[in-house]
């Protein structure tokens, strides 16, 4: 009679040891077992999408070279690698843009059609080198073009590039940049010229000569296209906002 009463009393104690470190555990260790989900405490980061099909109508806004306002419209419409970019905005534009990641470059002349201008957007590689797509108005189908600078510095320089056409033929070029107004004159050895700006990473150089002029885009997160324009040589530039409708 008395072992069973100690041993009695001792089952109660250890309950009773058990029973005090078990809540303690459930009232201290929730937060640990149980976390609160990340997005009810802070919000969640952004996440970067690429590019999408930039094709489509726009209103646009902008300014001219001396700083005079302007509105309009554009149309910007898919034609195989390559946009053909419609401006009415007084009066009609014409031309060709290609994309290459977050930036658009198109090169444009006044009137009902592009026809003579090409363009070139690269994206400024960290060794100095330039990563380029192309293309000429009129045609469905891009090229591409990278360069290796083998002298100078920044983006002004001589440049060995070696690319592809739009039907696959591989092709090799020397390239000349130099710095001319505002931009840089583009002069490639196939007898090519062009001129451009550069806008963080990356250069939109518009070809053609005098008649054709450039624009710089820029994609938005939106959507919406942000915009430097110019003429051949240039000593000031222009701006353009395009928002799709």
């Amino acid at each position: 009679m008395k072992q069973n009463t100690w041993f009695t009393s001792l089952l109660a104690v250890a309950l009773f040891v058990v029973c005090v470190l078990g809540c303690n555990k459930s009232e201290s260790g929730t937060g640990s077992s149980s976390p609160t989900p990340a997005t009810n405490n802070t919000a969640a980061s952004p996440v970067a999408k690429p590019a999408g099909d930039i094709a489509g109508s726009y209103s646009i806004v902008g300014t001219n070279q001396d700083g005079s306002a302007y509105k309009g419209t554009l149309d910007v419409i898919k034609h195989g690698d390559v946009y053909q970019f419609r401006w009415n905005a007084g009066k009609p534009y014409d031309g060709i843009g290609v994309q290459n990641g977050n930036a658009v470059a198109a090169s444009f002349t006044g009137g009902s059609d592009g026809k003579g201008c090409g363009v070139v957007s690269y994206q400024i590689l960290g060794d100095g080198g330039l990563d380029g797509v192309w293309g000429y108005w009129g045609q469905d189908d891009s090229g591409t073009e990278k360069a290796v600078r083998t002298s100078g510095s920044g983006l002004a320089g001589e440049y060995d590039g070696t690319g592809q056409n739009p039907n696959g033929s591989p092709y090799k070029v020397k390239l000349t940049i130099t710095e001319k107004g505002s931009g840089y004159s583009f002069a490639w050895s196939n007898s090519s010229s062009g001129f451009g700006v550069k806008r963080g990473s990356s250069v939109s150089v518009g070809i053609g000569g005098e008649r054709c002029a450039f624009v710089a885009y820029e994609i938005k997160p939106d959507g919406t296209l942000d915009g430097v324009w110019g003429g051949y040589g240039s000593d000031k530039t222009g701006t353009e906002k395009a928002t799709k409708k």
